[in-house]
């Protein structure tokens, strides 16, 4: 359990490195991890709340900051983790194994 818990954040960490240039400062950066963990994780509903309590935030706050009033191009980031999820995922046919 512990070493697939160390894989997954090791995971993370090179997810984040890789549209973390797309903020411009490290909260920002750290909450739109946050909020891309949240929208792995198993919740039964998916919104703001739910996303901030499952990133661990007490109030909706940071989670509305990031997605209402932060400076960042969701489309890049969209475009960031689209090509992780190919590289990562990706068969060189296009079909899943």
């Amino acid at each position: 359990m512990i070493d697939e818990i160390v894989g997954w954040r090791a995971g993370l960490d090179d997810l984040l490195a890789r549209f973390a240039h797309r903020f411009g400062r490290a909260e920002p950066r750290r909450q739109a991890l946050s909020y891309r963990v949240g929208l792995l994780s198993p919740l039964a509903s998916m919104n703001g709340r739910t996303l901030a309590e499952a990133a661990g935030d007490t109030t909706l706050d940071r989670m509305q900051r990031l997605l209402d009033r932060s400076a960042w191009d969701p489309d890049a980031v969209r475009d960031d983790l689209f090509a992780y999820v190919s590289e990562h995922l990706g068969d060189d046919d296009g079909l899943a194994a």
